[in-house]
């Protein structure tokens, strides 16, 4: 069943190769569950911290990589509102992280005219991780280029009840009409309002699911998974990702 799965959606070979993509069906959005940073540090007899400190530069070399391409929104999976159940020391440190990585790369990313974003629920943060995502996201409001779009204690199950308990209490103050309640209606409430579907979701590490991440938005996305830890995900990987979902026919439902 493993190996029917992998075939169905797509696998990555253990050496990846350069491939020529096509600039004409560069996807649009792609979403990546970056996950292995854990295992990979344990193969190597280190601490789970440096796996995720390793996994911060990998965000760096993708975040290039889909710029280069030519992508317009890259969502990065940064933390999960179940991801609060791991120790607390390893909480304490995956909340420092993008406070590192901001006050490092930002620089970069304005020069590039990346525009950060966030998509997650705000209330739990810590006051310095929000301080810091929210600093970037002002400074770099204006840019027009990427937007590096990072779903930070982002839970879906909880941003579809959260959209319907918004649209039910609409309806209850008469601004809106059950009957004119559909698609869209649905999604200007989530997180990722204003942003397209992901057209390609990428996967790391071998696990094949999709952990409570845009169920509603990965409705027609094409999906990629390979072995590869995080850390070790390389710019090769991903333009074989890409290069696979330029190979495939979206066709949503019709012929």
């Amino acid at each position: 069943m493993l190996q029917r799965l992998k075939a169905l959606f797509g696998k990555a070979s253990a050496k990846p190769t350069s491939p020529a993509l096509d600039p004409e069906a560069i996807p649009k959005h792609i979403a990546i569950i970056m996950d292995g940073n854990g295992r990979w540090a344990k193969n190597r007899g280190l601490p789970r911290m440096a796996g995720h400190h390793s996994g911060m530069k990998t965000v760096k070399r993708i975040t290039m990589a889909a710029d280069r391409l030519g992508v317009k929104y890259l969502t990065l999976y940064a933390f999960s509102t179940e991801n609060w159940k791991r120790p607390k020391a390893e909480v304490e440190f995956l909340m420092k992280l993008p406070q590192e990585f901001l006050s490092i790369e930002l620089k970069e990313l304005i020069e590039n005219n990346v525009q950060v974003r966030m998509m997650g629920h705000k209330g739990d943060l810590p006051d310095h991780t929000l301080k810091a995502v929210e600093e970037a996201i002002a400074q770099t409001a204006n840019n027009d280029g990427l937007v590096l779009n990072f779903a930070l204690n982002y839970g879906s199950r909880k941003e579809m009840i959260e959209a319907v308990r918004d649209i039910g209490q609409a309806v209850s103050e008469g601004k809106l009409s059950p009957a004119d309640i559909d698609e869209s209606t649905m999604e200007a409430h989530l997180l990722s309002a204003g942003i397209p579907d992901p057209d390609l979701l990428i996967r790391t590490s071998g696990e094949l699911r999709l952990s409570n991440f845009m169920l509603w938005q990965l409705a027609y996305s094409e999906m990629w998974f390979t072995d590869v830890y995080w850390p070790e995900f390389t710019e090769e990987h991903f333009y074989e990702a890409v290069r696979e979902y330029q190979r495939r026919g979206r066709r949503y439902g019709g012929l």
